[in-house]
């Protein structure tokens, strides 16, 4: 029996600042995110890329990819595309690339990763508010 169609595994999904691809069609990601602190909002992203790779599926599909709020219910960005597996041995790579990300509020914005509208992964990206650490006193130039 020959299957006509095997749902693929989501073997990685990973959250950087940049993916680049080396002639030798290689993956070198930039910057892999965990967590974010900055020292005010809102804050920008100036670029956001979603590097997925597809394992163990044959057939054709569609990944759809989506950057929510805090609130649960805000589409910050929302990616779809096509890729195929010709051979359960393949594997397939898609790189979702977002600019200009704004970030309105503290807290924990997930990424969904979805193939065929079945949800393979979801993770939270946590945003946080830092202070800035207070000057040191008596700097370099105290008593001049």
């Amino acid at each position: 029996m020959n299957p006509s169609r095997i749902l693929p595994d989501l073997q990685c999904s990973l959250l950087c600042e940049d993916v680049r691809q080396e002639t030798s069609g290689n993956f070198i990601l930039v910057g892999v995110i965990n967590l974010v602190r900055v020292p005010q909002f809102p804050v920008t992203a100036f670029k956001l890329c979603l590097f997925n790779r597809w394992v163990a599926g044959y057939g054709q599909f569609r990944e759809t990819v989506r950057f929510i709020a805090p609130d649960q219910t805000t589409e910050l960005r929302k990616t779809e595309m096509k890729f195929a597996l010709q051979e359960v041995t393949q594997n397939a790579t898609t790189v979702s690339i977002w600019g200009q990300v704004k970030f309105e509020t503290p807290g924990a914005y997930f990424v969904e990763v979805m193939v065929d509208d079945v949800m393979k992964l979801r993770f939270p990206l946590v945003i946080e508010l830092v202070q800035p650490a207070p000057p040191a006193e008596g700097g370099a130039n105290k008593g001049a």
